[in-house]
Formats: C-alpha cells, sequence, structure tokens
C-alpha cells in the first residue's frame, strides 16, 4: 500500500505539478500576464479568407491561450461556420460575462484572444461542412447551460464544455480538442461514463474534477483537477498539463 501510495504521488510530481511549473516559468518570462481584458488585442489574424472569397461551406474549431496568469495552464475554444454562399461567417464563444453566457459575433472568427494567435483545431469544408452546420447550428440552440448564471469558470461548464457539446453532436469533424481545454471534460448530460464526443472511445468524468479518456481522436487523458496527462494516439505525442500536446 506504502509503494502504491509513493509511487501515486510520484506520479503527480512528475507528470502534472513538474511540467506545470515548468510552463508558469516559460509564459512568465515570455508572456504578459499584466495583460488585461481593454488592454489586449482582440483583431482578426488575417488568417481566414474573406468570407465573399470562400464560396463553399465551412466549419471552423479554434482554441487560444487565455489572459493573465491563466494562461499558464488554460485555453478558450470557439466555433465559426459560413454556409455555402453566405456572404459573413457566424462565431459562437461562451464567456462568463453578465448576461447570457453564449455570444454570437462579439469578436472577429480569426481574432486574437488576449492577444494569443488561436490555433486552427479542426476544419471541414465543402459538402461535408454543409451537411454539419445545421448539427452545430442545434447543438448551440440546445446547450443546456445558455442561462445566465450557468456559467462556472472551473471545473465547468465553461467556454471550453459549450465547444465539447458542438463536437460531441458533431462527431465527424473528429476534433479533439486541447489538453488545456479545461472544461471540456465536464459531463453536460450528467453522465459519468460516455461515449468520447468523437464517438471513438470511452471518457469517465467525476464532474470534470477527475477523469479518464481511452479513444483513437482524443487519445489517453488523465484528468487531475482539470489538468490533463496523457498520449496522443493519432498523430503520436504526449499531453502535459500547461504545455499542451508534444508531437514526436
Amino acid at each position: 500500500m506504502l509503494r502504491a501510495t509513493r509511487l501515486v504521488r510520484l506520479g503527480l510530481l512528475f507528470f502534472f505539478a513538474l511540467p506545470l511549473a515548468a510552463h508558469a516559468l516559460v509564459t512568465w518570462q515570455t508572456s504578459d500576464l499584466s495583460m488585461n481584458w481593454r488592454s489586449a488585442d482582440w483583431s482578426s489574424t488575417g488568417t481566414l479568407p474573406a468570407a465573399t472569397q470562400v464560396p463553399e461551406a465551412m466549419v471552423r474549431i479554434y482554441c487560444a491561450p487565455v489572459g493573465g496568469w491563466r494562461s499558464i495552464f488554460a485555453v478558450h475554444c470557439w466555433v465559426v461556420y459560413k454556409e455555402a454562399g453566405a456572404s459573413a461567417y457566424e462565431r459562437y464563444d461562451v464567456m462568463g460575462y453578465s448576461g447570457a453566457p453564449i455570444r454570437h459575433n462579439r469578436f472577429p472568427p480569426d481574432g486574437k484572444w488576449y492577444g494569443n494567435t488561436p490555433e486552427l483545431v479542426a476544419e471541414a469544408t465543402g459538402a461535408d461542412a454543409a451537411e454539419m452546420i445545421p448539427k452545430v447550428k442545434a447543438a448551440i440552440a440546445g446547450y443546456p447551460y445558455a442561462d445566465a448564471g450557468d456559467y462556472v469558470i472551473w471545473p465547468g461548464p465553461n467556454s471550453n464544455t459549450f465547444i465539447a457539446h458542438v463536437v460531441r453532436q458533431v462527431p465527424e469533424l473528429e476534433a479533439a480538442l486541447p489538453s488545456t481545454a479545461i472544461g471540456k471534460d465536464y459531463p453536460v448530460d450528467g453522465n459519468w461514463l460516455d461515449w468520447t464526443p468523437s464517438r471513438t472511445g470511452v471518457t469517465l468524468s467525476l464532474d470534470g474534477y477527475a477523469g479518464l479518456t481511452l479513444a483513437w481522436v482524443e487519445g489517453v487523458e488523465i484528468n487531475v483537477l482539470g489538468a490533463v496527462a496523457g498520449l496522443d494516439l493519432r498523430q503520436p505525442g504526449i499531453k502535459l498539463p500547461g504545455f499542451g500536446r508534444i508531437g514526436l
């Protein structure tokens, strides 16, 4: 029993505490942690072409580091879609400020988040995207935590819980949210054991405080208080708290 306890402590130290401490040091040296909501840059990154230049349908999932000290370990994710022939993109986020948490076109579709450039996590175009968009719309409309006061920064339901819910309704998108998307493992339906959003494996979640995921798309993930360590199986790599996925 003592040996098992010691192994657990060593595992928590090497796979959770040390990576978080290392990433905190890197972030402190390379980022402006004093950046606030008013002073941050929220402009377009220019990486998404004008909607009028893209006649086909499109669905994208973006994620970017959050602001301030939370950027040490967390990202914020959102969904963007455009129907075929549409003259504008539609962006949906969840934010924990006053009023209803779901925000529509509050920022540019490919905008920076607290000055941080977003990462494209998943994308579909053409006929595939056209088939997904009705499901995306239905998922947004059916999100069960859309009322004022429903947002909970940790362990959820938060912005990443919302995007994980959308992805779950559109498994053919095969989107794996970053391991640093804290809140993605919050069980929206209240089920401790469920299919992963991609439907390629299973996930066990204790109300988002702890959990285990085994899936082809999401990989192997161990969740301890929102921090995730694990393996990426589809595109070989390791996942560490703070750093996210490190490709091999």
